[in-house]
This record gives C-alpha cells, structure tokens and sequence, in this order.
C-alpha cells in the first residue's frame, strides 16, 4: 500500500467528524435539500480525501440509481456516496457528483464545527449558513 496524501482545503471546508480530514469546501455544495437514513445530506460537485467502494445499484427516492459509497482517506469512515449513474432521465444532473451526510461530516453551518476549528487553527466565529 502507497503513502496517502491528503489535500488541506482553504476556505470554509466540510471535514470528517471523526478525524478531521477535510472533504469539501462549502462553495461546492450544488443543494443542501437532500436525505439519508440519518437525515440531511448535501450533494457536492467536488470531494476530496475519499476512497470509493464497489458500485451497485440503489433504490432511492428518486428512482434507480448506481453509486459508490465513499470514505474518508484519514479514518476509513463512511461520509456518503457517489452518483455513477443515474437512470432516469431527470436524475442525470446527479452523475459524477457526491452526497455528504451531515450526520457523518462537521461543517460551516452547523453543528461543533467551530469550536473544533478555533481550537486547531484558531479561526473566526462567523456561522452564517450560505
């Protein structure tokens, strides 16, 4: 097995909630209006610091689709999935693009994020949701 290098984002980032690594950055969320088993999930056009499972295919609210979970590079979690493909014809914009479980991942908007980020980086208070 290779080294691993991971990509430090600069800007607001969405990181995992278990190690940290940083995974998106809150200017690549494309909707905050979709769900997961464990509640809000955000689709992103660009993810970064993830490994890709097996593909299969999933029946999901909006039809079929074929995807990937992924996971983060830093601690093997779980953060979501990747749409392959998509098989209804109104589906395809999801193709290519990733869906972040916020159950699973801190961000910008919510949550402990900031206090985490202070106490790494010493960085500002401002939580305005985008």
């Amino acid at each position: 097995m290779g080294r691993i290098f991971m990509i430090t984002l600069e800007g607001r980032v969405y990181s995992c909630k278990h190690c940290f690594t940083h995974l998106a950055l809150l200017d690549d969320i494309i909707s905050k209006s979709f769900h997961c088993g464990h509640g809000k999930a955000y689709l992103f056009d660009k993810v970064v610091n993830i490994t890709e499972g097996e593909k299969e295919e999933r029946m999901m609210m909006t039809g079929l689709h074929t995807v990937v979970d992924i996971f983060c590079v830093g601690c093997g979690s779980i953060v979501g999935w990747k749409y392959e493909a998509a098989h209804e014809k109104a589906q395809k914009y999801k193709e290519g693009k990733f869906i972040l479980e916020r159950f699973k991942v801190l961000g910008p908007d919510g949550g402990n994020y900031l206090a985490i980020q202070e106490s790494l980086v010493g960085g500002s208070s401002d939580a305005d949701d985008a």
